[in-house]
């Protein structure tokens, strides 16, 4: 284990009595409206949610959808103490690392995962095992750096994403470390979910992007957090 992620999940045992309090639930909370009705449109009767912190995700996903099988997977004893107490079910919310999901291919129906693809290095190892699980598709509701800052700083970041620049931009910007450390995120990347929309494209047959909040009048540098569904492609 990397000492970046060691750092985040100090941070997340530290602060797991209070994360509820210190982390809203707006965007999330708009996000698992759209998913549940998505679930519901394209008859998914099973949900995997990755990176499940406290479990708010899957007790709103089971208000909203009764008849479905819905667990999650969180790698932080404290983030999970949380969740039980809250009333998630012990058997519903188990140990597991997004990077190497325990469950077996096309396991569910639905595998998502809301914010927590901006505190992992590899985004794209998680996405690849997501796909992997998924047995009809992926929801994903996260950071869109381009539509965050000033309306220089946005296009500033995707002319110098588009150029092949920002990654050495970013190291400039983090002295070296390749991600960003305070007291409200902890860990956390410039990451976002337009980074690996051409590999989720190659891997579905539909995709969706739409955002939650911002101006919908311009997709990439219009909102600071994006949501994304796609379906697999028939096998």
């Amino acid at each position: 284990m990397n000492s970046e992620i060691q750092l985040q999940r100090a941070y997340y045992e530290r602060t797991a009595a209070k994360y509820n309090d210190m982390h809203g639930v707006g965007d999330h909370d708009l996000a698992c409206e759209i998913m549940a009705a998505l679930c519901h449109h394209h008859g998914m009767a099973s949900i995997l949610d990755i990176g499940s912190g406290t479990g708010r995700a899957l007790l709103r996903l089971g208000q909203r959808l009764p008849g479905c099988e819905i667990h999650g997977i969180e790698p932080v004893a404290a983030l999970r103490e949380v969740a039980y107490a809250s009333g998630v079910p012990q058997e519903q919310l188990l140990e597991g690392d997004a990077t190497r999901i325990a469950h077996g291919d096309a396991s569910f129906d639905l595998v998502c995962e809301l914010g927590m693809l901006h505190h992992v290095p590899q985004p794209r190892v998680v996405l690849a095992e997501m796909l992997r699980v998924a047995k009809k598709g992926i929801f994903l509701s996260d950071s869109n750096r381009f539509g965050q800052g000033s309306k220089v700083a946005r296009l500033a970041k995707l002319l110098l994403y588009r150029a092949g620049l920002w990654p050495m931009v970013n190291r400039l910007k983090t002295r070296g470390l390749g991600y960003h450390y305070d007291e409200v995120d902890g860990v956390y990347y410039s990451y976002s979910v337009f980074d690996d929309l051409d590999f989720i494209r190659a891997n579905c047959a539909e995709v969706m992007v739409f955002n939650i909040g911002g101006d919908g009048a311009r997709s990439i540098t219009g909102a600071p957090h994006v949501g994304l569904f796609a379906l697999k492609r028939a096998a």
